[in-house]
């Protein structure tokens, strides 16, 4: 899996299938998508057009969480396929955990798309520590994680689980909305590296161990400054200085969230 991707909520339509051709067009390999984002065909006609070798590309995409009994994860995994125009994804993630989810099911029917070969891989995403300690429990191939990480929102807890496992941790807005663009401490990195605050709050979590980024950007000029991120390399003040803002600004809770500390 390519440490860096395209996150592609909200993207959708014509809008959306030019910014994937463009990112593909620049070198992106990692491309992540979701049933509930509503672009998987737009994902899928991009890939198509791209003219990039399948073998090249890694395509991740997402059941939703009222989906979540083997039936459902099977036939939402189908249709996101065809959607997509592929033969299998090459990551395969429950959206998010359902309160009445019954777990090992769920994970059961992760793991037969897997032995069928309609997902390379599977994984789980915006599960919490004690949660995701639970799946590992039952054997499940849980080979990813998925959930919001950046400078403001630490998941120490979770890579506290994730590292001795050997699961990487996937970033999903890992540039915190450019909300580092006006802020103080990483303006004055940015300032002498020459680069943007949100091009180091990316370069900060790519800096991490076990730790992957898929930052939705829509312009070229957006996917080009989140490529160069990745070649800008933190010193140990730069990461101190990081460390000491706060970790506990969250920007993705909905009504149906699992109890993020349990």
């Amino acid at each position: 899996m390519p440490r860096l991707g395209l996150g592609t909520w909200p993207m959708r339509g014509a809008e959306g299938q030019r910014a994937v051709e463009s990112a593909l067009a620049m070198g992106y390999r990692h491309i992540d998508t979701a049933e509930m984002y509503g672009n998987e065909s737009e994902v899928g006609a991009a890939v198509a057009a791209s003219g990039v070798p399948r073998g090249e590309l890694f395509v991740a995409t997402k059941v939703w969480w009222d989906h979540l009994t083997p039936s459902g994860i099977r036939a939402a995994c189908e249709a996101s396929l065809a959607r997509l125009r592929l033969q299998h994804a090459d990551l395969y993630y429950i959206h998010w955990p359902s309160p009445d989810m019954d777990l090992d099911a769920a994970l059961g029917a992760l793991a037969r798309l897997k032995e069928d070969g309609l997902a390379r891989a599977v994984g789980v995403c915006n599960f919490p520590p004690g949660l995701l300690r639970r799946a590992l429990g039952t054997g499940a191939p849980i080979a990813c994680v998925q959930v919001e990480h950046h400078v403001y929102l630490s998941q120490e807890r979770l890579l506290a689980v994730t590292r001795p496992a050997g699961i990487p941790l996937v970033s999903y807005s890992p540039t915190a909305k450019a909300a580092g663009e006006a802020d103080p401490v990483l303006q004055g990195i940015a300032r002498k590296h020459g680069r943007t605050p949100t091009q180091v709050a990316l370069a900060w979590l790519l800096g991490e161990d076990g730790v992957a980024a898929i930052p939705k950007a829509a312009s070229e000029a957006n996917q080009r400054a989140n490529l160069e991120a990745a070649s800008l390399r933190l010193d140990d003040e730069d990461r101190r200085a990081i460390a000491g803002l706060p970790k506990n600004r969250r920007l993705v809770d909905p009504d149906f969230a699992p109890e993020w500390d349990a």
